[in-house]
């Protein structure tokens, strides 16, 4: 089954590990070992979550000698931004036609009373 490059994007977020891993990668790039520092978990487990976020285009990877190095991609979280960004603005419309409802409701029984 084909998946979407939006659904791989949001998949790739929904992990907390991988969230704190672009987290880190937002200060610069790093180095398998430098990532894995914070967690109690191993290498290979660190490796499998860069290899999702690199799937998702969230990161790329380069290999200096025996360093390899990951470094975060920032296209992915723009394109992932924009389609949460198009319901934010359908809430913050429905919201604030909600609030002046609201406010009609409650200006009518105050004239009422």
């Amino acid at each position: 089954m084909a998946t979407d490059r939006l659904s791989t994007i949001f998949a790739a977020l929904a992990d907390p590990t991988r969230r704190a891993i672009l987290a880190r990668l937002a200060d610069g790039d790093a180095t398998v070992s430098e990532l894995a520092e914070p967690f109690a978990i191993s290498l290979p487990a660190i490796s499998r979550h860069l290899k999702v976020l690199e799937q998702a285009g969230l990161i790329t990877r380069s290999r200096s000698a025996q360093w390899r190095s990951s470094s975060l991609q920032a296209e992915p979280l723009r394109e992932a931004t924009a389609w949460m960004d198009h319901y934010r603005r359908f809430w913050d419309t429905n919201f604030t036609r909600l609030d002046a409802h609201l406010r009609r409701l409650q200006q009518s029984e105050e004239n009422d009373s």
